[in-house]
This record gives C-alpha cells, structure tokens and sequence, in this order.
C-alpha cells in the first residue's frame, strides 16, 4: 500500500486552514478530501458523537461567515462547497485530533498527524511573529481611520463647495451642465441670466431651480424663447421674466444679488469648444451690473 503521508503536503494543508472567530479552523468538505471519504460520513460521525465536539472542537459557520469565505478564497468561489445544502462545519486542531479517533483508518490517523503538525507549525509562526502582526493590524485600522475622516472631508467640500474658476474642454458638456446646475440651485430668492444667444435649453436647467426663486433672463431680440414658453413654465416654476437688452456681449449669471459668475460660452453651447467659468468676487462690480 502506499504511504499515505506523501499524498498531501504540509503546504496543500496550510491553504486549507481559514481563521474564523478567532480559532485556525479547516472545513468539513477539506477535511473529507484529506480523509478520503464524503462530507456527509464526516458530519454524520459529528452528529452521532456530537458529546464529543464542544464549540471548542467544532462549530458550523453561519451564512454571512461562509459567505465571506466564499468571496475571499477563489476556490470556495469557483469549486468547493459551492451548491450546498447546509452551512459546513469547521473543525479546530482539537475537532481534529477527536474526529481521528473516530473514523480509525489509516490514512484519517496517518494525515491527522500531518493536519495537527501543519496547525501547530502555523501557530508558532503567529506566536513568534505577532508584534509584526498586531503592527500591520494597527496601520489597517489607521488606514480606515484616515479613508473615514476623508470621506468625512470630502463630503463636507462637497456640501460647501465654491465655485472659483473652471475650464472646460471641448466634449465636456455634462461637466459643465452639472456646474450650470449647482451654481442654479445654490439660489435661494433670485437667478439674473444675461445672454445673448440664450434658448429653451436654459429653461430645462431652471426647472431645477428652488422653489419660488425668481428667475429674470436678459438676453437679445435674437432669442428663440417665445412668450407661451415663458407661460407654460410659469405655470409650474413661478417666476421668470425675460427682457432685451443690447448693453451686454459676454455672458454672465448673478445669484441672489450677491454672486456673479462669468461664462465664456452661451449656456446653449456648454461644452462644445473650451472655455471658462470665473467667479466675480468684487461686490461693486455686481452692483454696476445690476443696475445697467
């Protein structure tokens, strides 16, 4: 017959032991292949001695701790254990050595020796190393610190962001309507739009306004913005008003008064060729403008 104990190496066992709720466990379809019998005679020989395995020497994983196992080892993904009917048990070196005596063959006496040496082996690795252990657990648990307060952070500048200056290249057109619609909704009683070549698209962007902002458009004779527009958006997003004026050539947007931002290219052409968005921050400047 031949020797059993060279049928499996102490590396193929390693790979088979998981550590779950603290304890260096093996699985019951590992321990079946390495006895070279069925699962089901495995924890059929459990269940019949059940005295004789404490939570201690064995215990049955529940859903979620095999599905985690499942998403960390390929081969628990891909293979084994995959359509099973009932969570698998796991069995410490102490299920283990019980579960030996029980079975009695040759070959469960022969690789438990082998099974127990390989946990033994791997335990003294951990014992010997664990300050380099407990080190790279810390800087895991600095590492999510950190990724949390930047999270933290993150959402912050996003809920108070400002918008200073942005360019735009050409094919950026969602980035720039996103911005268009930020600088619209952070309005709480008036948006001023002055452009020259403005369309319907500009109401589509309103229509994200807050509610009772007042809208006013100062645009050219040349727009294509009829007045039954003005009406039926009224109708749902009170109050725009549009009027004519031939004073401006650049494009600009005031918010509530108080915030002027100047853009490079008509809001109906957003994202078509490069170009800027700046914020004006000189209060006078504003004040002129209104009241051109």
């Amino acid at each position: 017959m031949p020797n059993e104990l060279n049928v499996v190496s102490n590396e193929d066992i390693k790979n088979l032991i998981y550590t779950i709720r603290g304890k260096q466990v093996m699985l019951d379809s590992d321990v079946a292949i390495l006895y070279n019998c069925e699962t089901k005679y495995v924890n059929r020989v459990v269940k019949r001695n059940i005295e004789r395995f404490p939570k201690e020497f064995c215990f049955q994983l529940t859903e979620k701790e095999y599905e985690f196992l499942r998403c960390q080892f390929v081969t628990l993904k891909n293979g084994r254990g995959q359509h099973r009917k009932y969570m698998p048990y796991a069995f410490t070196e102490y299920g283990i050595t019980m579960l030996a005596s029980l079975l009695t063959s040759r070959i469960a006496i022969n690789v438990s020796i082998k099974i127990i040496n390989t946990f033994i082996e791997m335990r003294n690795f951990i014992s010997s190393n664990g300050n380099v252990f407990e080190r790279l657990a810390y800087m895991e648990y600095k590492l999510l610190e950190q990724d949390k307060k930047f999270d933290i952070l993150f959402d912050e500048l996003q809920k108070n962001k400002k918008i200073e200056q942005k360019i735009f290249f050409e094919g950026q057109i969602w980035d720039s309507y996103s911005l268009i619609i930020d600088i619209i909704k952070s309005a709480k009683e008036k948006i001023l739009i002055i452009d020259n070549y403005i369309d319907d698209s500009v109401l589509k962007m309103l229509s994200k306004k807050g509610k009772n902002v007042e809208v006013v458009l100062l645009t050219s004779n040349k727009t294509n913005i009829s007045k039954l527009d003005i009406q039926k958006f009224n109708k749902q997003y009170p109050v725009l008003k549009m009027s004519t004026s031939n004073k401006f050539h650049d494009r600009f947007i005031i918010i509530d008064n108080k915030e002027s931002y100047h853009c490079g290219a008509s809001i109906k052409d957003l994202g078509k060729k490069c170009f800027g968005i700046n914020k004006i921050e000189d209060e006078c400047i504003i004040e002129k403008m209104i009241n051109i």
